[in-house]
């Protein structure tokens, strides 16, 4: 008999991927494929849920083939998402989310901040659901995006038969199921599932009445845990555009943070228990998550949510809305830019994995102070998401001087890899004033990769950092949901026990700490000062 394999499928903002795993959740292949994006006007992010889904599938059918295993050894697949917004018509038809009237353009992506009006005005009704998004609702949230879908564009908001979140759209798109995974709608669309319910006191407060009135049906009436087995499973249609068999399972999704967390929290080897260990998923931006038995209640941290990540555990989220997307941009600012993506073109490279390159190489001849020197970044482009829940804070660099070279790139970037650690020093510190026993932050995503970045979090956070051994944690998140659907796994913590294991901790290191006390220090007195100029 053929070994079993699950698929674990993924999509971020810039491409859609997919891993095939043994059963034990060994990598046997990965294939990925990219995304459209549009951004049509400031603080606008748009997508295609056509253009997504032809991507998921093509970025399966070449991991399968890659991977080796024929489409009969498949026995489930599983997804995560960002929570990015799919807006569609009766019979799945796309519906546009934009001035343009563009139907195919139907998904606000996550990173879009149209809604801050919307958001603004929710958080003035201090309604007691907001206790559970750590006092603010986020622009990056569905209910703001709804609202200003229904006060902007009402054609499409009174036309949509549904609104759900991306990883719900792939799940009805593989098994035609309209359930909801209660990790998207408790952490994005405000279901209290300790409560396992909708208020309806919340919609009316807000301006959006109808959707309590008619039952929560346009947006999650049967919500269930993630990696529960969904009914009639994978569709023949959809089965035919994946390449695989129709009937294999699938599981209820995460968002793809999340899938991240599931994929790392419960490795083997990680010390403590899971309420000692958070989460850094350290992709375009950077989500922290953390579980605990109790709830724990933190102004600026979202949640906490009931059984969106662990059953039976409450779920803390934080992070940073701008990280490897803030990284990027910054060093594209330098004078030296063009010149080192040419250089990193001919070597094969990105711009920042070539960046990182030499800041190791210089590294071994300079100290890390004698670097940086006096230049600070505070790298919040796109606000912060945690502890201050504040969209509207920037970007602040400081001590630039007129350097072209090499030399002055580096620094760039070390300061906004420090700076990254320095946001998730606010996190941890957060969370631990609000009760956390956090020892480990145990961290994925592409940034995680590096060995430099995992040791300049480490010395700039204060905290251990532990990484896994898969080179690819959230995709397999997303297959242990496929795994439990499939019953070789009977639950999420015996699946991330089972197939996940850790590779290495990186403590901080003594030397460095009265350096990154320093600059820290710094950092915060730009963020209040930022703040402070904003007052009108």
């Amino acid at each position: 008999m053929t070994p079993a394999c699950y698929i674990g499928v993924d999509v971020g903002t810039g491409s859609a991927r997919a891993g095939v795993f043994d059963a034990s959740g060994q990598l046997l292949a990965t294939a990925s494929h990219p995304l459209k994006i549009w951004r049509p006007r400031p603080h606008h992010v748009e997508q295609s849920s056509a253009d997504i889904w032809a991507a998921v599938c093509q970025a399966t059918r070449s991991a399968l083939a890659l991977s080796g295993r024929s489409p009969q050894a498949v026995r489930g697949i599983g997804f995560d998402a960002t929570c990015s917004l799919v807006v569609l018509g009766p019979e799945g038809r796309p519906l546009p989310v934009n001035d343009a009237g563009e139907a195919d353009r139907n998904v606000i992506v996550w990173m879009d901040h149209r809604a801050e009006a919307q958001a603004g005005r929710i958080n003035a009704t201090r309604h007691r659901v907001l206790d559970h998004v750590g006092g603010r609702i986020s622009p990056e949230m569905e209910t703001p995006k709804l609202l200003w879908l229904k006060e902007h564009l009402p054609d499409t908001y009174a036309g949509a038969a549904h609104f759900m979140d991306l990883t719900d759209f792939l799940t009805w798109k593989a098994t035609g199921s309209l359930w909801r995974s209660t990790c998207t709608v408790a952490c994005k669309w405000t279901y209290m599932a300790h409560e396992q319910a909708w208020d309806a006191s919340y919609f009316r407060a807000i301006g959006l009445a109808d959707l309590a009135e008619a039952g929560f049906a346009r947006i999650g009436p049967e919500i269930r845990p993630p990696g529960t087995a969904i009914p009639g499973a994978l569709q023949a249609a959809a089965a035919a555009e994946l390449g695989l068999p129709a009937g294999v399972a699938v599981g209820m999704g995460l968002i793809d943070a999340h899938a991240g967390a599931v994929g790392t929290l419960g490795a083997q080897g990680l010390p403590g228990d899971l309420a000692q260990r958070m989460a850094y998923v350290f992709g375009t931006s950077a989500c922290t998550l953390n579980v605990s038995a109790e709830p724990a209640f933190v102004s600026g941290v979202w949640g906490p949510y009931f059984s969106a990540l662990v059953p039976g555990l409450w779920l803390s989220e934080g992070g940073q809305s701008a990280a490897g997307a803030a990284i990027d941009h910054l060093v594209r600012l330098h004078p030296l830019a063009p010149e080192a993506t040419r250089q990193a073109e001919a070597a094969g490279h990105g711009l920042v994995g070539w960046i990182e390159a030499q800041a190791a190489r210089a590294l071994v001849d300079r100290p890390l102070a004698g670097l940086l020197d006096d230049l600070h970044v505070v790298p919040e482009f796109l606000g912060n998401r945690a502890p201050f829940a504040d969209p509207g804070a920037r970007a602040i660099i400081a001590g630039l001087g007129l350097e072209e070279d090499e030399n002055s790139l580096i620094a760039l970037y070390l300061a906004g890899i420090c700076a990254i650690g320095y946001g998730l020093r606010q996190i941890v510190a957060a969370l631990k004033a609000g009760g956390a026993d956090l020892q480990t932050v145990v961290i994925s995503g592409g940034a995680g990769r590096s060995a430099l970045v995992r040791r300049l979090l480490a010395d700039a956070s204060g905290t251990a950092i532990a990484v896994c051994a898969t080179e690819e944690p959230v995709l397999l998140g997303a297959a242990m949901t496929a795994a439990i659907a499939d019953g070789a796994r009977p639950d999420l913590p015996t699946a991330m026990a089972a197939m996940s294991v850790a590779e290495e901790t990186i403590t901080p290191d003594p030397a460095c700490r009265a350096l990154h006390d320093r600059r820290f220090a710094a950092y915060e007195k730009l963020q209040a000062l930022f703040r402070e100029l904003r007052q009108p």
